[in-house]
């Protein structure tokens, strides 16, 4: 056996692969840690965006690691870096330089890029996506001349890209292919709700349509064309469409993708040594007792923590309760672990008061109560993640909900 450190190579340093690499070094100081990151910066709080974007935060709170910091804890860390391929036989990695990387373990945490438009006049000026700083620092510099806003998709992103439009005072346009926002994972109820918030601060909205040409002029978007026939005037467009994979580069290695990069509970892939975490894992959910992805910021963060741990040795699995908090103008919202977006056929009871503008919507597995939406007021949270950990029976379900409603 060899007496030289061990060897990890982290694709992604993001905040999965961020925290298994400090968590290696800490457990292991000797090891040899490789973190590689496409863009030019290090680990930065995707959660805060929003705020940013809102004019809420400068782009100083919205980093959180510095090269510094990684030099310190002694962590390799390679910017602006993009992985060609992965080789399994040999245990190397293949960068865009041509240098190979040797790898004891490996963990892929590469996340996601913006599902771009597809239609006449999408690459024209003024079109942009929101998932990276970057993104993020073009939006900012975009609205500051900017008199008006289109919001294109029923996602998370899309409302926090109309959310930030109306705080930076552009009048917006929010149009949704659905009948609702998170048709999913709302019923009626909840999406009238997201509606009446939307248009009290000022938004249009567009249901039952999409985006068929976006019209420019001197290269800079002047409005779109709906699929209804309908022209929109804006001077931008903010498209939340969802996540492409980054598994491209993981062709010919032997690592099974679907979706995302399959794993198992202890988030291993099918090829030895090799572990994927983040937004790009499609992991076996021993709460859904099946594979799932998730990619929020504390599932991210958990995905790292155990990787880390079972890269040096150990047997976890990964095992809590997903779950998304996020601004709504004034309210807020949370999704809390399985939802009809995950498992169309679960049983569902919810509640609202227009007036005061709150939501609930339980989901039931059976007896089980096994997750949530609450917009408003945040009271029941922590007991209903409660009940969902304890997996014990619900003897009354319009009983838990008169309950969960009053809190």
């Amino acid at each position: 056996m060899s007496d030289r450190p061990s060897r990890y190579v982290i694709v992604g340093n993001g905040i999965t692969g961020t925290t298994a690499a400090e968590t290696i070094k800490k457990n292991e100081p000797s090891a040899e840690v490789t973190l590689i990151g496409k863009e030019p910066y290090p680990l930065y709080n995707r959660v805060a965006l929003p705020r940013f974007l809102k004019g809420q935060v400068p782009e100083s709170r919205v980093l959180m690691r510095t090269v510094e910091q990684h030099q310190e804890k002694g962590i390799d860390l390679m910017l602006e870096t993009v992985v060609e391929k992965v080789n399994p036989d040999d245990k190397t990695v293949l960068l865009h330089t041509g240098k190979e990387l040797p790898y004891d373990r490996l963990l892929v945490a590469p996340g996601g890029r913006s599902r771009h438009l597809s239609v006449p006049g999408a690459d024209t000026g003024g079109v942009y996506y929101f998932q990276t700083l970057d993104d993020t620092k073009a939006l900012v510099e975009r609205t500051l001349t900017a008199k008006s806003a289109l919001s294109v998709g029923g996602s998370y992103i899309a409302y926090e890209l109309t959310e930030g439009f109306r705080q930076r005072g552009l009048h917006t346009t929010w149009l949704i292919r659905g009948k609702r926002f998170l048709h999913r994972v709302l019923d009626e109820a909840g999406g009238e709700l997201v509606d009446r918030i939307a248009r009290k601060h000022g938004v249009d909205v567009i249901y039952g349509e999409e985006v068929a040409e976006i019209e420019h002029k001197n290269g800079t978007i002047t409005g779109v064309v709906t699929t209804g026939g309908r022209r929109i005037e804006c001077d931008m467009l903010g498209a939340g469409l969802g996540l492409i994979i980054n598994t491209e580069f993981l062709e010919g290695s032997g690592v099974e993708t679907r979706r995302g990069i399959i794993t198992d509970a202890s988030l291993r892939t099918n090829v030895p040594d090799i572990y994927a975490g983040g937004d790009a894992a499609e992991f076996f959910d021993v709460f859904l007792q099946d594979h799932n992805l998730m990619g929020t910021w504390n599932n991210s963060q958990g995905h790292g923590r155990v990787i880390a741990r079972n890269m040096m040795g150990a047997n976890e699995i990964y095992d809590d309760v997903p779950h998304y908090t996020t601004t709504m103008f004034h309210s807020n919202m949370t999704a809390m672990g399985m939802t009809t977006e995950a498992k169309p056929d679960l049983d569902s009871l919810s509640w609202v008061n227009y007036e005061t503008e709150n939501y609930r919507r339980l989901f039931f597995d059976g007896d089980y109560l096994v997750g949530a939406v609450l917009i408003g007021d945040m009271k029941p949270r922590r007991d209903i993640m409660q009940m969902i950990k304890a997996r014990e029976p619900v003897e009354n379900r319009e009983k838990l909900m008169e309950a969960i409603a009053q809190m």
